[in-house]
């Protein structure tokens, strides 16, 4: 038993020694051999950042800012007088446009609006390949003309749509009657109907001796708006890109140069005789202070009333008739029939 007890003893006295012996750390030991390679890892998602420089590498990226600072949308000329007013929903101004688009409507006036970016027409990416434009709307557009017309060009195109159509119908439509009261200067379809245009809706189709296209053959280019307004950028010109300003040899499959000129030329013949004719009439003034001719307020014959709708939607159109050429053609024809005596 004392034995026994003397061993312990010693096993403890021992085991103390050792820990008051203990020193610090030495250094780390050479590195030993490399392990077995492991399990080869899941496939690249599209989330791989090799795919956000096809956009966003500096030059790239830099060449798009350049472009679009040739661009209406990036001047800004309307933010001021009305970026701001909830009743100009949702166009004049980035924060207009995100409102609307997120929450179908802009609450109030907006304090200090901007003119329209990069982040307006471009929301958050959603699958990070080079194909995905992230657009914020890409879907059907409610005409505000009509709520019952959705229209679709089946494509990005779309989204231009939502600011670039008429904000009213048709006297004859919104007021039918033998005559119609003009009760502003800025009365018409407002500044940019080109999606009606090219739609082929929207405008008094008074009765004459043209038919009405059923359907504009631009309508069967893939891309409608896109392909004619991003073609290639033209830097001598600044045109295509993100300036969004027609780079005619994006239509040189379909049409000579020549043939644009002479087919716009002679629609502008005609919109300039419509407005004379309006202006004999007495509906149509030459303002010097605004550098426009304006409306007269006041009560006129449909007929009147509705060729001037025209008139004013196709001049702010500003194409000439190539966004439709045989509707737009047909609209003046009739127009100024109607008017005639």
């Amino acid at each position: 038993m004392k034995t026994k007890n003397i061993l312990l003893l010693l096993l403890l006295v021992f085991a103390v020694a050792m820990v008051g012996c203990e020193g610090d750390e030495g250094p780390a030991g050479p590195t030993g051999p490399a392990g077995d390679p492991g399990d080869p890892g899941e496939d690249g998602t599209p989330g791989d950042i090799t795919n956000c420089t096809a956009c966003h590498a500096s030059a790239e990226f830099e060449e798009i800012q350049a472009q679009y600072s040739y661009s209406g949308h990036a001047l800004g000329a309307y933010v001021g007088y009305a970026g701001g007013r909830a009743s100009c929903t949702p166009c004049h101004s980035s924060e207009q446009f995100v409102q609307w688009a997120e929450l179908g409507e802009v609450d109030d006036a907006i304090s200090s609006p901007s003119a329209i970016g990069c982040r307006t027409c471009h929301n958050v990416h959603e699958t990070f390949l080079p194909a995905d434009y992230a657009l914020r709307v890409t879907g059907t557009v409610d005409m505000l003309f009509d709520e019952t017309y959705e229209l679709d060009f089946g494509d990005s195109s779309n989204l231009c749509a939502i600011c670039h159509q008429s904000r009213r119908a048709e006297p004859n439509t919104s007021n039918p009657g033998e005559t119609f009261d003009i009760t502003s200067t800025h009365y018409g379809p407002h500044h940019g109907a080109q999606a009606n245009v090219l739609e082929g809706v929207g405008f008094a189709e008074i009765v004459g001796s043209v038919d009405y296209p059923a359907s504009s053959g631009h309508l069967n280019v893939s891309y409608t708006c896109v392909t004619c307004h991003m073609g290639d950028y033209d830097g001598e010109e600044a045109a295509g890109g993100h300036t969004w300003g027609v780079n005619y040899n994006s239509c040189s499959n379909c049409h000579t140069q020549d043939a644009i000129d002479t087919a716009m030329g002679a629609i502008e013949v005609k919109l300039d005789a419509l407005r004379d004719r309006l202006v004999e009439l007495g509906v149509v003034e030459w303002v010097e202070e605004d550098e426009a001719y304006e409306p007269i307020v006041g009560t006129y014959p449909m007929a009147q009333a509705q060729a001037f709708f025209n008139w004013i939607g196709l001049v702010e159109d500003r194409s000439m008739g190539a966004h439709n050429p045989s509707y737009v053609e047909a609209l003046i024809d009739n127009s100024l029939e109607a008017i005639a005596d």
